[in-house]
C-alpha cells in the first residue's frame, strides 16, 4: 500500500511563553518523517489537554521552548513507517502520543501506537492513551482501590475525572465527585453517588458528613492550588491515600509536619510519562486492563467537543477557564 504524503502541512505553532493567545496557525510546516521504530499518521483528531496549557506558558517541566508545534495526543491513519517497523500496518487507524499533534501529520513511536477500537471514531479514541490510563493507574495500582471503599474524584467533569468516576463505579466504589454547579448532572449521569460544588462550599466538611466522619479512602487530586488542602483533609486519617496527578490550579505546599501531625495520609505523586519510562511493565498492565474493559463494553466511546484546528487557541482558553465538559478535540 502506497500513500502520497505532502512536503508541508498546516499546524499550530506556539510562538512565545505567553499562553494559548500566542498560538498561531501556520501553513508551511514541514511534514515530519518517521525514523527507526516510528510511524507517520495523517491526523484525524488531536486531543486537547491541560498539559498543553502549561507548555504554552512555559511552566511544564522539561517542556519545549517556543517556537514549537503544539499538542501531543492524536488519532489518525498510518501513512508511512520507518525501518524496522513490523506494525501497525499502513492504513490502520491508531491513537498515540507524540510532539506536535496539533497538525495534519504526526510521528508516533510504533510500539506505542494503539489501535483504535472497532466501531470507534478517531475523536472517540482520544483519551485512550492519556485520560483513561491516568484514571485507571491512579485508582488501581497506585491508589489501591478496593470494592466498597469511598473515592473522592476532584474535577470530575473533565476528561480524566469522568473516566475516574466510570472506573471507580465499575470496581465497586462509592464515588463522591466535585464539579462546578452547571456540570453536576453530567457527573451524576456517569454514576457518581454524590456531587459537591467545586466552587463554593466546604469540601472537607461535606466529605466527612457523607462518610459519617470517616473520610474518603482514596482522593484523586488533579488541580493543586486552593483545592489541594481540602482534598488532603477529606482523606481518611492513617490509611487514606491521595494521588496527585496535576497542577492545573497552581502549586500547593505541604510540609513534613503537615504529614505527621495534620493530615497523616499516604501522598502519592503521579505522572503518566514517568510511569511509561520508569515502570513500563506496570504501564503495559494498565493498558492491557483498559483493552479488556473496552472489549467488555465498560469503556464506551465518548463524544468529545470538536473544534477546527484553527480554533485551537479558543479551545485551550475555554479549557483554562474551566468552561468545558469532558474531552476536547481539534480536527485538522
Amino acid at each position: 500500500m502506497t500513500v502520497s504524503v505532502p512536503a508541508t502541512m498546516r499546524a499550530l505553532q506556539q510562538t512565545s511563553p505567553a499562553g494559548p493567545r500566542d498560538m498561531r496557525l501556520i501553513t508551511g510546516a514541514p511534514v515530519p518523517r518517521p525514523g527507526p521504530g516510528e510511524v507517520l499518521i495523517r491526523v484525524a483528531a488531536a486531543g486537547v489537554n491541560f498539559a498543553d496549557i502549561s507548555k504554552a506558558y512555559g511552566t511544564f517541566p522539561g517542556g519545549p521552548t517556543p517556537p514549537y508545534l503544539a499538542g501531543f495526543e492524536a488519532a489518525g491513519d498510518v501513512v508511512a513507517a520507518g525501518e524496522p517497523v513490523t506494525g501497525p500496518p499502513l492504513g490502520s487507524r491508531v491513537v498515540g502520543v507524540g510532539d506536535g499533534a496539533f497538525a495534519e501529520y504526526l510521528v508516533l513511536p510504533a510500539a506505542a501506537a494503539t489501535p483504535v477500537p472497532a466501531g470507534w471514531s478517531a475523536e472517540q479514541a482520544l483519551g485512550l492513551v492519556v485520560n483513561w490510563p491516568t484514571a485507571l493507574a491512579t485508582l488501581r495500582p497506585l491508589g489501591r482501590l478496593a470494592a466498597g471503599e469511598t473515592v473522592l474524584v476532584q474535577a470530575a467533569a473533565g476528561a480524566t475525572g469522568q473516566a475516574a468516576v466510570t472506573l471507580a463505579k465499575h470496581y465497586g466504589a462509592t464515588v463522591i465527585a466535585t464539579a462546578s454547579p452547571g456540570k453536576h448532572e453530567t457527573v451524576l449521569a456517569l454514576g457518581a453517588d454524590h456531587v459537591l460544588d467545586s466552587v463554593d462550599g466546604d469540601l472537607t466538611t461535606e466529605v466527612l458528613r457523607l462518610t459519617c466522619g470517616a473520610g474518603a479512602d482514596l482522593v484523586l487530586q488533579p488541580a493543586g492550588g486552593a483545592a489541594f488542602t481540602p482534598g488532603l483533609a477529606a482523606a481518611k486519617p492513617v490509611t487514606g491515600r491521595v494521588v496527585v496527578y496535576g497542577v492545573a490550579g497552581g502549586e500547593a505546599a505541604i510540609t513534613n509536619q503537615d504529614l505527621v501531625y495534620r493530615h497523616r495520609i499516604h501522598l502519592i505523586g503521579f505522572n503518566l510519562g514517568a510511569l511509561i519510562q520508569a515502570a513500563p511493565r506496570l504501564f503495559g498492565e494498565v493498558m492491557g486492563e483498559l483493552s479488556a474493559l473496552v472489549g467488555a463494553g465498560v469503556l464506551a466511546p465518548a463524544n468529545p467537543t470538536c473544534y477546527d484546528l484553527a480554533d485551537g487557541p479558543k479551545a485551550l482558553a475555554e479549557l483554562e477557564a474551566r468552561a468545558t465538559v469532558g474531552k476536547l478535540a481539534l480536527r485538522p
